[in-house]
């Protein structure tokens, strides 16, 4: 089995994804198929050997979709002129759908569709009917061959049923106002569109490259992994990669969603789609095109459709079942009251798509505003998630805390002097990758101390390291690997200051204790605030210190903590609070703590952009800020608001518009000018999130 990835051009709404996704999986080697509206997109596992790319593309075709060719180098012209003018075609189609709205109820008030209808020949009306309405009842008529109902469906009964009564003034209006829907609900879901495709616009296309002595520009399709790149000053970075020379400042705001310049040299890593607002840099590429950070961000966006929540669900399937109902109650309209007219007014003011674009309108919107923020949310169902959690559970190290210690303290026990305690020290941790061993190491060398190369390394998860130097057995870690006395005074004061102890035995017996301080985050405060403003009361810092050192970090930001956790205990911690009926956020940095982030209702990895942390967690923080945890909680209540919002308007306005066309208070003209309302209403509401602070 292998997954492939193709462009669908066309969809406009739901149904038309579903209609897709029903005719793709009928063919022979397709195991799934995921249609995504929004990114306009099938990933589809299949058996290549059993169906190829171009039966795939033979049966889109035959349904009324296009596949596009791959996009180019350069950015598409959607792109470039989409916000110069969104905000004119907006207002534009406002003013056209109210023309229209205005000439259809007053010509129908005034009678000029009666007189129109006396002077034209009922052949010549029906002449005009189908030659308008070629395109749409075409498309009806394939439907119907493949046993499928849509919306056109009914509204296509409705115009026929009025022809046949020789009502074709109502005929042709109704045929005209599709034709406008249809373009309404294109309007519509490419306003949804947009913020995704703004966020794909910031992707380079052009890349500056030494090859063979010689610098050209290609298309940054054509870089490849330890191609040496040249960036000048106001051009976008085409790669992630190290730099080798020279030195920049960088604007980041494509990654992290932070507009601050910051200053990049030699040595430091760098990101692709970010700007060279100053500066010359030479870098090596370590990875391009879709794996860059910024090529995963784009896609996790893209794909974010396809996690959807359980509002959309029940929406999705009470849409399948509209139609039905729909069909119902016109049928019971006519056993009734036998008025033809109403009949079809009930056939043509129903607006099924209304109801399927109600939630993912709204979640699009919000995802694609998130992620110019540095926000990355992988789909709907975690901001449903978010807004009905009630517990926070936190990491320490590199989470709470800048995740960067310093070594503050080196206390003998042994009489061992502390130049040799600490030189032991960084040769034992010299291949030890937790942020502690590093703090050891680098106060060594600030101390002027050069660490050796040990006989022999092992890390020991959860409790610390033991190498081998000179013949001795140096271990160092917490009490699990090396037990102490509380009594100690030194080890009380020291933890008692939120300090973290790495005690160190020499050959079995206890030589000195290296204290080490992690600062927390100056933000941590005044986020935790907001969070419990947001109703969120229980927060916890899981941490492997122990008691009194959790207590020292915990105490001042006023949460709770449990203290001297292996990494394994933390994911027991979330499954225990959920059996509780608790709903659990963990924020965590994506590392250690992967298996709690995976658990949890919601996992947000404040990872940088880190590969970890993108596969770890439901959420990442594209730069570390607790700010954005506490907006992350802000988002999802606007969001569910707006979804909500969405859902009783369309509910709202089908009912009273179901019950006035059955009891012929509406006439079919207004009927079906009526039905594009909701979706510009659901439009209307749901951009509302692109500019929420």
């Amino acid at each position: 089995m292998s997954t492939l990835e193709l462009p669908i051009g066309g969809m406009d709404c739901a149904a038309c994804a579903k209609k897709v996704q029903r005719a793709l999986k009928k063919l022979p080697g397709v195991e799934n198929v995921e249609v995504l509206l929004n990114a306009e997109k099938a990933i589809i596992d299949l058996d290549p050997k059993l169906v190829s790319r171009d039966k795939l593309k033979e049966t889109v075709l035959k349904v009324g979709f296009t596949v596009p060719a791959p996009k180019s180098a350069d950015v598409p012209y959607y792109v470039k002129e989409g916000n110069n003018l969104q905000k004119q075609l907006f207002m534009a189609l406002g003013i056209l759908f109210g023309v229209i709205l205005l000439l259809v109820v007053g010509g129908e008030a005034l009678g000029v569709f009666a007189a129109v209808t006396e002077l034209v020949p009922l052949w010549v009306g029906t002449l005009i009917v189908l030659a308008f309405g070629a395109t749409i009842f075409l498309d009806v008529f394939k439907s119907l061959l493949r046993l499928e109902i849509t919306a056109h469906t009914l509204m296509t009964v409705g115009a026929t049923a009025a022809l046949v009564t020789g009502q074709w003034d109502t005929a042709a209006v109704v045929v005209f106002l599709m034709r406008v829907g249809v373009y309404i609900e294109r309007f519509t879901s490419e306003k949804a569109r947009g913020l995704l495709r703004e966020l794909q616009a910031m992707a380079p296309t052009k890349a500056r490259v030494e090859r063979n002595g010689d610098e050209i520009e290609v298309a940054v399709e054509q870089v490849v992994v330890g191609d040496i790149v040249v960036v000048r000053p106001g051009e976008r970075v085409p790669v992630d990669g190290i730099i080798l020379e020279g030195q920049a400042t960088l604007d980041q705001a494509a990654i992290t969603g932070e507009s601050m310049p910051v200053e990049a040299e030699t040595g430091d890593k760098v990101f692709a789609a970010t700007i060279a607002k100053l500066g010359y840099v030479k870098l090596r590429a370590e990875s391009v095109g879709r794996d860059t950070t910024f090529g995963r961000t784009v896609k996790l966006v893209e794909e974010a459709e396809a996690n959807r929540g359980e509002v959309q669900r029940i929406a999705d399937k009470f849409s399948g079942w509209y139609l039905p109902i729909v069909a119902a109650i016109a049928a019971l309209t006519y056993v009734i009251s036998g008025n033809v007219m109403a009949v079809v007014a009930v056939l043509v003011v129903a607006c099924s798509c209304s109801f399927a674009l109600a939630t993912p309108i709204a979640m699009m919107a919000s995802i694609g505003a998130a992620a110019k923020r540095g926000l990355l949310i992988k789909g709907g169902k975690y901001i449903e998630a978010i807004k009905s959690a009630d517990v926070v559970l936190v990491d320490k190290t590199g989470t709470l805390t800048t995740g960067k210690p310093n070594v503050t303290d080196i206390v003998s026990l042994d009489g061992t002097t502390e130049s040799e305690l600490l030189q032991l020290a960084a040769t034992a941790e010299r291949h030890s990758e937790h942020p502690l061993a590093e703090a050891v190491r680098a106060h060594a060398r600030d101390k002027g101390l050069r660490a050796g190369e040990p006989e022999r390394f092992e890390a020991i998860p959860g409790k610390g390291i033991r190498a081998v130097i000179g013949g001795r057995t140096i271990e160092i870690g917490n009490r699990r690997l090396v037990p102490m006395f509380d009594e100690d005074s030194a080890v009380a004061r020291l933890e008692s200051e939120g300090k973290t102890l790495l005690i160190m035995s020499i050959d079995g017996r206890p030589a000195g204790i290296l204290a080490a301080m992690d600062t927390v985050r100056p933000e941590v405060g005044k986020a935790i605030d907001e969070i419990r403003k947001l109703g969120i009361t229980r927060i916890e810092l899981l941490t492997g210190d122990n008691e009194r050192t959790a207590a020292a970090i915990a105490g001042p930001l006023g949460i709770g903590f449990q203290a001297n956790l292996l990494p394994e205990d933390k994911i027991r911690v979330v499954r225990e609070n959920q059996a509780k009926g608790h709903r659990v956020v963990m924020v965590g940095d994506g590392v250690n703590d992967a298996p709690a982030l995976a658990q949890a209702e919601v996992g947000i990895a404040m990872g940088g952009g880190t590969d970890v942390a993108m596969e770890a967690a439901h959420i990442v923080l594209m730069r570390e800020d607790w700010g954005l945890i506490a907006d992350v909680f802000r988002i999802a209540r606007r969001t569910m608001g707006v979804v909500k919002m969405n859902i009783a308007f369309t509910a709202l306005y089908n009912l009273a518009g179901l019950s006035l066309a059955a009891t012929g208070v509406i006439p079919p003209i207004v009927a079906a000018s009526l039905q594009a309302v909701p979706d510009i209403g659901i439009l209307a509401n749901s951009s509302r999130l692109i500019k929420q602070k």
